[in-house]
């Protein structure tokens, strides 16, 4: 018998250590849940809490490090380290919310925990990609998890229509985005970002039309992701159908790798065909930000009302990838704060869901703050951020990006930007007015008995206060990410080549 090989063993394995610890985790709690009745899964949830949490302390280990991995699959930066940290922390937060909500609906734990670990696993695949390939293949692993996700609820109608709603719509912009991959691979002659950039560098392609109507259909592949209008049709829809834990993931973790693609090969490789796609994201970011705003006001159901916030909130990060790179360090930070404020408000929603009467309602909160001051306070806290109120994350966000626009001469967008953050208060206030000035909605059921729950909202408010009050490090950190990818061309770091 030969001896075991220790070369095989190399350091380009390192950089990719926290996707391989998630896709064992996920192989393992699909294994270890196969005997565990679908109420008692309680245990699997933490197991799952458990391998997110050991993914995210090695993926501190990759900031600061530069290069890449794989013959250039692989971007290893701190751009990369960023997101997965941040979608590794939305994941966290949707398993604690999954706790109880998984056992009480009967949602069988196994499947429910292992999908939702190998979606994770796409979304970390697409922040870290270095191609075009393996930014498909990372959100095609997570679509098709998120697709199954949503319709877990088996038995529940709503919930099946919207695993089949995004299913098909899925698979039909996932075929603009392939397809708009082969043209720029056919007019550029490479699927790598690095030499891509290189080639567009020169002008050269600048006016390719294979190029341009490549860009384009790769806009409609990553809107559809993002929820732009007018490719958020799915939104509502599945947003209200699917289980809360799995909306809130949709609405941040999925917006998260989206955008995290979006960025990278927008904003850094194809930035020196900016004037290409820049007018074009104008239109639609005007369009996303002022559907969604107008369209919430009229909502009663607080998990579509968050899903047309949620299309407002993808108008204004698209509002920053318009006015160009100087704006990437803000949409990066935007996105911070937008994660723990959507979250915060989901697990509050949660909060209210009881067995056979949903609390969807925006009228079930009727007196919230009366029954539960905290819960409401909370809830309080995450609808003025998503406002824009002063001094709290989602206004500091806000500022920065429409301080950008500003200073690259976007005055007129920055204007509608503006016009719908106030008509945006209109129904975040209207849900504070039925909290705290109203009486009736429903009896909020005993928190004590739901730990993971209290602490996951708790949490959430803290670091959108946090964020906002003190935003300095978080900036710091944001600016130090996107430029990492944007000058990772000329820093490739040999030691993890294979």
């Amino acid at each position: 018998m030969s001896p075991f090989n220790l070369a095989a063993i190399n350091f380009v394995w390192l950089p990719i250590l926290p996707m391989v610890i998630v896709a064992v985790a996920a192989i393992v709690v699909l294994l270890a849940g196969v005997r565990i009745d679908d109420s008692e899964s309680e245990g699997l949830g933490l197991l799952t809490l458990a391998s997110l949490g050991v993914a995210f302390v090695f993926t501190l280990g990759i900031v600061g490090q530069y290069g890449i991995a794989f013959a250039g699959a692989i971007s290893i930066d701190s751009f990369s380290a960023f997101f997965q940290l941040v979608i590794l922390i939305a994941a966290m937060f949707t398993v604690m919310m999954s706790l109880d909500y998984a056992a009480e609906n009967h949602i069988p734990g196994a499947e429910y925990y292992s999908l939702l670990l190998f979606s994770v696993l796409g979304m970390m695949l697409m922040a870290t990609a270095g191609d075009l390939v393996v930014i498909f293949l990372g959100l095609e692993t997570m679509s098709i998890t998120v697709y199954v996700l949503a319709g877990m609820m088996r038995r529940n109608a709503k919930s099946n229509e919207a695993a089949i709603k995004y299913f098909l719509l899925g698979a039909f912009s996932t075929g603009f985005l392939l397809y708009g991959i082969a043209l720029v691979y056919g007019a550029t002659g490479t699927i790598k970002l690095g030499p891509i950039h290189d080639a567009l560098a020169s002008g050269a392609l600048s006016s390719n039309p294979l190029l341009l109507l490549g860009i384009g259909l790769m806009v409609i592949g990553f809107g559809f992701k993002v929820a732009a209008v007018p490719f958020h049709m799915w939104t509502p829809d599945v947003y209200e159908g699917a289980p809360t834990p799995v909306t809130a993931f949709m609405a941040v973790g999925v917006k998260l790798a989206a955008f995290s693609a979006f960025v990278r090969v927008f904003l850094v490789d194809f930035s020196t065909v900016g004037a290409r796609w820049q007018t074009v994201l104008w239109v639609v970011a005007a369009l996303t930000m002022t559907g969604g705003n107008v369209i919430a006001v009229v909502q009663t159901n607080i998990k579509r009302m968050l899903a047309y916030s949620a299309i407002a909130h993808a108008g204004y990060l698209l509002l920053g990838m318009a006015a160009g790179v100087r704006s990437g360090p803000a949409i990066l930070y935007y996105l911070l704060g937008y994660a723990f404020t959507n979250l915060g408000a989901f697990a509050v929603v949660i909060a209210l869901e009881r067995r056979g009467e949903t609390g969807n309602q925006i009228g079930d909160f009727r007196g919230l703050a009366a029954r539960q001051p905290l819960l409401a306070g909370a809830m309080a806290i995450f609808l003025l951020s998503l406002a824009g109120v002063p001094p709290l994350a989602g206004f500091v966000g806000k500022f920065y990006i429409f301080s950008e626009a500003l200073q690259q001469g976007y005055v007129g967008l920055v204007i509608i930007a503006v016009l719908n953050s106030v008509i945006s208060a209109y129904y975040y206030f209207y849900v504070l007015v039925a909290m705290y000035m109203q009486e009736g909605g429903l009896e909020v059921e005993r928190l004590s008995s739901r730990p993971a729950l209290v602490a996951a909202i708790g949490l959430a408010a803290l670091a959108t206060i946090l964020i906002g009050v003190y935003p300095q490090p978080y900036m710091a950190s944001a600016a130090n990410a996107f430029h990492s990818a944007s000058g990772a061309e000329g820093i490739h770091t040999a030691a993890f080549e294979p």
